[in-house]
């Protein structure tokens, strides 16, 4: 029986990694629930299914509707309660919030000593060595289909052996379009995933391949390859969540219909398995799988996170802060679907080019350096009204 903590409870990984607790209550207890306050309700209706110890609500006026309607249920509130959940005696902390506000529940996790199911990406590409010199062997285990695809595939061989990964992308809904064909898009058709369903701003990432870029970054820090070695490939049936080339010429790759139980299960059960987590290829119908190079042209976002990533220090805090103000811009009609990543390389450059500028990690100077770039973008979006 693994002891389990939901950070992120109410979004589309804490609602399926749920799924996948409930449906095996011999395997897994939930001692912990975190989630904003947006979805009272909800919160409320997973904690008396659960029947956590501790519900974290980092809105206190939410917090205050919860608590009334959870008698025997610790409620904890404001903006660092689940930072406090995070450092609770567990087996498995499951971290699914989004964004930036998962850097300090993700170091509080490592410094606990509890295993890190991640599914806040943001955290370990903002934070970098700061997160990766936290965590000791193994204690980070990646939920991202993705990465979770990796480290499957990493199992067929030596580190010393690996000579590039090959991450998959499905193209988003707008794959195939030119630059200027994108100008006229509209939010309503970005959040249109062709396959997977997931969150507003993961889903806008994805369409922009923003996620593709912070998934670049993840990928080398967690898995101790150069950038320079990491391919993205264009794949629109997402069956093939990511590969693992060896340096015979062997490629390793991880298959199964695009469901997100399937690295959620893996993430809480690591190094094991949990039966049945999720249906399998059906080998008994004709199918094709199609793979394409990536139109940087059209999709520069992933060559962007790679410049950052290769700068180091803080550039890749400043790319992720910068493009969560232009994807909340951009689902307000404020600006353009190309002009996300064209705001978010303009404050890259101003970033980079600043002399002098302090490139030591701490969090300190990555809360500073998301907090000024968020700043930046803004009034870069406001310039162009």
């Amino acid at each position: 029986m693994r002891q389990v903590v939901i950070l992120g409870s109410t979004g589309s990984i804490g609602t399926q990694a749920i799924d996948v607790i409930r449906a095996r209550p011999d395997r897994f207890e939930v001692i912990g629930l975190a989630a904003g306050g947006s979805s009272v309700e909800l919160l409320v209706e997973q904690a008396r299914a659960l029947r956590p110890r501790v519900v974290a609500v980092s809105d206190p006026d939410a917090a205050d509707r919860v608590a009334a309607q959870l008698p025997g249920i610790d409620v904890w509130a404001g903006p660092d309660a689940a930072t406090r959940l995070a450092a609770i005696d567990a087996d498995v902390v499951l971290n699914g919030i989004t964004g930036a506000a998962g850097l300090e529940p993700t170091l509080a996790t490592l410094a606990a000593g509890t295993i890190l199911a991640l599914a806040n990406k943001e955290s370990l590409v903002i934070g970098g060595r700061l997160v990766t010199d936290a965590a000791a062997p193994g204690q980070i285990v990646a939920v991202d289909s993705e990465h979770s695809a990796f480290a499957q595939a990493l199992r067929a061989g030596r580190a010393d052996e690996v000579r590039r990964l090959i991450l998959t992308a499905s193209g988003g809904p707008f794959r195939g379009r030119t630059r200027d064909e994108l100008r006229d898009v509209t939010p309503e058709a970005a959040m249109a995933h062709p396959t997977w369903a997931m969150g507003r701003v993961i889903t806008i990432n994805s369409a922009t391949l923003v996620n593709k870029g912070l998934e670049l970054l993840e990928a080398g820090l967690l898995y101790g390859v150069d950038l320079a070695d990491i391919q993205v490939v264009v794949h629109p049936q997402s069956i093939v969540h990511s590969m693992v080339e060896f340096c015979d010429g062997s490629t390793i790759a991880q298959c199964s219909p695009p469901d997100m139980r399937l690295p959620i299960a893996l993430g809480l059960s690591w190094p094991d398995r949990t039966p049945d987590a999720a249906a399998a290829c059906d080998w008994t119908k004709a199918t094709s799988w199609t793979f394409e190079p990536l139109d940087d042209v059209a999709f520069p976002a992933v060559e962007l996170a790679r410049r950052c990533g290769k700068a180091g220090g803080l550039a890749p805090a400043v790319y992720n802060a910068a493009n969560e103000v232009c994807v909340d811009a951009f689902c307000a009609g404020r600006l353009d679907f190309p002009g996300i990543v064209e705001v978010v390389a303009d404050v890259v450059d101003t970033h980079l080019s600043a002399a002098g500028a302090d490139t030591r990690l701490s969090v300190s100077a990555v809360l500073a350096a998301d907090a000024w770039a968020r700043a930046e973008a803004a009034d870069r979006i406001n310039q162009e009204q």
